[in-house]
């Protein structure tokens, strides 16, 4: 397996710069794994294929506003980019700007003018540009005033209402990005589900920017995933299990929300989480996960997902891979571009049954 076998083209004009009005409005791909068969519908129709005794599980992190701009001893500017919260006071940050070592002071005014700052040490270099740094005081109560939504690194539009990045059910601060695939949902969505006998259920997975990044290594083996935090409590677990037991399909939103659900039975199998019930082995979880989905992987809990369409040569187009094929999903994007369909984070979606 070469990471090469899942690149393909796409020119840079069907990378959606803005979301689409209202949410429920997006394209959906619908792809039958069993037979190949395409579907061209609009994402509200989601609904006709969705069953009663069904459990759709949705990933509620809450992006936060991890980019903050600095000023450096010398005057000059400096960006920081949250990542991952270690402590109250100290995270793992991408910086930018020149000379920013180990032991050098920044300052972020919280206050009117420089009346009140909030200062931000370097206390250790980590991969490449991040860093870890520690402020003087928690920096989340000045997220409203100082923070700023971290859009992907391929979106170049202004995004003017900050909120059409978080999907309508963000509940738990944490994430540097969304998980995208929720981004289709509207409250009315999600109500006319639950009145199908749709069961719906929530995982939290904390997205790092590190999702963006492709594999460059020559074999996906050799690559080392990021490291993400994500919780399942017992009462969603308990929904898997019953809807397990009733003959039910989990339905997952997003790859954020497979890894965590798949991480959770993998976890519990590890452990020896015994029970006479198979589908008990899932049970709470919480902690970091680094689990790598790759072709040839067997899926434990999902029995279909929605999600987007994702970048080349990503650690997500992988994952994809493992549960539909390869070929297929890079046929499927075939067509998607063929028949236009928008691509990335604010783009349409599929569903893979």
């Amino acid at each position: 397996m070469s990471t090469s076998d899942f690149d393909y083209h796409l020119p840079e004009s069907f990378i959606a710069q803005t979301p689409v009005e209202p949410r429920d409005s997006s394209r959906l791909l619908v792809l039958h794994r069993e037979t190949g068969e395409l579907e061209h519908r609009i994402f509200r129709d989601v609904t006709d294929y969705l069953n009663s005794g069904d459990l759709l599980v949705l990933n509620q992190t809450r992006v936060i506003p991890a980019r903050i701009y600095a000023r450096k001893e010398t005057g000059g500017r400096a960006e920081i980019l949250l990542l991952r919260r270690r402590d109250p006071f100290t995270w793992e940050a991408l910086v930018g700007g020149k000379g920013l070592r180990v032991g050098r002071k920044v300052f972020v005014d919280v206050g009117e003018g420089d009346s009140q700052t909030v200062q931000a040490e370097i206390i250790e270099l980590l991969n490449g540009s991040e860093r870890l740094i520690r402020f003087s005081e928690p920096i989340e109560p000045y997220f409203l005033k100082v923070g700023n939504v971290p859009l992907p690194p391929y979106i170049h539009e202004k995004l003017n209402d900050p909120e059409r990045y978080q999907t309508v059910y963000a509940k738990e601060p944490g994430s540097a990005a969304a998980p995208t695939a929720g981004l289709h949902f509207t409250p009315g969505l999600l109500d006319e589900i639950q009145a199908m006998g749709v069961k719906i259920a929530y995982v939290t997975l904390h997205v790092g920017l590190d999702t963006f990044a492709p594999v460059t290594e020559d074999h996906p083996e050799e690559h080392k995933i990021h490291s993400e935090w994500c919780e399942l409590l017992r009462e969603t677990a308990d929904l898997i299990t019953q809807t397990k037991r009733s003959g039910g399909r989990v339905i997952a939103v997003g790859t954020t929300s497979v890894r965590t659900l798949e991480s959770a039975a993998l976890h519990n199998t590890e452990h020896e989480v015994r029970n006479t019930d198979h589908w008990s082995l899932i049970t709470n979880y919480s902690g970091q996960t680094s689990l790598y989905i790759l072709p040839g992987y067997q899926f434990k809990v999902v029995d279909a997902m929605i999600t987007n369409f994702h970048l080349p040569r990503s650690t997500l187009i992988m994952l994809v891979s493992a549960f539909a094929g390869r070929e297929r999903i890079l046929d499927t994007y075939r067509v998607a571009i063929q028949e236009g369909y928008r691509f990335y984070s604010f783009g349409d979606a599929m569903l893979i049954l």
